[in-house]
């Protein structure tokens, strides 16, 4: 099948659905967009690595997707799969073999050409040096991959060894956004020094890990995603990004007018943001939701009926309540309610009656201080967090009370990102916390699966694994919801997620700033933004 910017490849064709709470909102306001100044933004944690294809947090996104460019864009109202740097695309019958031709005249900041031999060194070095260890994300949307032909020179064919329908969707993240040679015959640990080339409309030109960022526009530009609302080169001459943790602080340096924007803005601080003429944007992220991903080799967590009596212990509504507001929701299945693919789960409901119930049957029987007991062992487990969402420990600390009250004692790990993310790598936890985004349910496959992160350390599940398999081998948008929706219940009834909440991004934004953008994964785009 041909692809071009008025075609929608079948894959990828199902709406976003919109969320009743958390909806899309942007700065844009009227007048007419001025170019020039610099919007100094503050983050909420230190990104983890200057690299695009390193890069999972948000914090990092932020930074990263700015300087680099993808083979496809995504609609963030439709779910449309769009032209980006390849102008056109061919995906084979048995989705194994994805064709591009790339827009001609292209280049990378350091002038070299974005043609097929980049896209074949993007994607040849996240699966031969970065690997999954280095680029979670990447090297499983790239799973089954089997090498880039340079057709000719615009010309790139990406080969899987088995059907990979997601792939085409995975084209349009920033983990398989395109680098120049220079970065890619970087190994891994150089390539987070922030000398990263792209071709996106920014380039750095100062990185300092943990303290602060600038980037500064690329002059030239002239290839933007159709999704973009103008053409040619960014608005903005710089963003200025500095890390600062404490919430009240950053509310406290919009409000007088030290920043321009500002990451995790909780609802406590809308208040203080628009009386100082600001607002506070919120979108819903796609993926996965919020919640504890157990490791299912741990004792307590290696028994089935625990991890699911877990799930229906959860008040997720009084989380959301008390924790959050409104521009949150309560997760409701094992996907994130705007994600394609998308099916509500009735397990994921809040009935302690039937928790206790489930634990009874098992054999776990209340102990004197009411913590449930069976041969001699706690029914305990810890949950490994970091402080990467604001309302983290605040959320758990609830959990923790609710679980108590159905006979669970949780024991809260709070450390840092790098080591919570050296912890899941590692297999060192009883259970982490976290959420994973992006807008295809093939999410999760690549949470879940023996073949990608399997983030559970689980052993075969034959129907579950056969469904994550299979979904890969459809292009019908019909067929491939149908088995991702089998995917979401098998996920939940093993008990492989016990989701708490959707992340919404609640960006405050000073009076100042126009069209600050959200993607369709629900990450900022800087590209049409503009200081009035």
């Amino acid at each position: 099948m041909k692809q071009s910017a008025s075609v929608v490849l079948a894959v990828s064709a199902t709406t976003l659905v919109a969320a009743c709470g958390g909806s899309a909102e942007s700065t844009s306001q009227d007048g007419e967009p001025q170019a020039g100044g610099t919007l100094r933004y503050a983050l909420s944690q230190a990104p983890t690595c200057s690299d695009p294809a390193q890069g999972g947090t948000n914090q990092t996104i932020y930074v990263s997707r700015q300087i680099v460019d993808s083979l496809t864009d995504q609609d963030p109202e439709t779910g449309e799969i769009t032209p980006w740097l390849a102008e056109s695309w061919e995906v084979s019958s048995d989705a194994t073999q994805f064709t591009f031709v790339l827009k001609d005249g292209v280049t990378f900041s350091d002038g070299t050409p974005v043609d097929a031999e980049a896209v074949k060194a993007t994607f040849d070095s996240v699966v031969n040096v970065l690997g999954a260890p280095k680029a979670q994300l990447g090297a499983s949307y790239l799973s089954g991959y089997a090498g880039t032909t340079v057709v000719d020179p615009l010309t790139a064919r990406v080969q899987f060894d088995a059907p990979n329908a997601q792939f085409l969707q995975a084209t349009s993240t920033p983990q398989l956004g395109l680098l120049a040679k220079a970065t890619t015959d970087k190994p891994a640990e150089e390539r987070c020094l922030g000398d990263n080339i792209g071709s996106g409309p920014f380039v750095y030109e100062s990185y300092q890990q943990d303290k602060a960022i600038t980037l500064k526009k690329r002059s030239g530009y002239a290839w933007g995603s159709g999704v973009f609302s103008h053409d040619g080169e960014a608005y903005l001459d710089a963003i200025e990004f500095t890390i600062v943790p404490e919430s009240g602080v950053r509310t406290g340096s919009l409000a007088s007018d030290q920043l321009d924007a500002i990451s995790d803005a909780l609802p406590q601080d809308a208040p203080q943001i628009e009386a100082s003429g600001g607002r506070v944007l919120t979108t819903s992220n796609p993926g996965t939701p919020f919640g504890f991903t157990p490791n299912i080799t741990r004792p307590v967590l290696g028994d089935v009926e625990v991890r699911r009596a877990l799930i229906p212990a959860l008040n997720r509504q009084e989380l959301v309540d008390t924790v959050l507001g409104p521009d949150f929701l309560p997760a409701t299945g094992t996907l994130a309610s705007k994600t394609p693919q998308y099916v509500k789960l009735d397990d994921v409901t809040y009935d302690p009656d039937r928790s206790r119930d489930i634990l009874d049957a098992a054999g776990w029987v209340p102990g004197a201080d009411g913590i449930r007991e069976k041969d001699g062992r706690r029914l305990s487990f810890s949950v490994t967090f970091s402080a990467v969402f604001a309302g983290n420990q605040a959320i758990l600390e609830l959990v923790q009370q609710q679980l108590a009250d159905v006979g669970v004692e949780l024991v809260l790990d709070l450390v840092s990102t790098p080591e919570a993310l050296a912890r899941q790598a590692s297999g060192d936890f009883d259970s982490t916390y976290g959420n994973s985004t992006r807008a295809d349910g093939d999410i999760l496959r690549t949470s879940y699966a023996l073949d990608g992160r399997n983030n559970n350390r689980r052993g075969p599940i034959p129907e579950l694994d056969d469904v994550l398999a299979r979904q890969l081998s459809t292009t019908d948008p019909a067929e491939r919801k149908e088995i991702l929706a089998d995917a979401q219940q098998l996920v939940s009834s093993n008990g492989l997620l016990i989701p708490t909440i959707e992340l919404s991004q609640a960006i405050g934004a000073g009076p100042r700033v126009h069209d600050l953008e959200f993607e369709a994964s629900a990450r900022l785009q800087f590209f049409d933004t503009w200081i009035g």
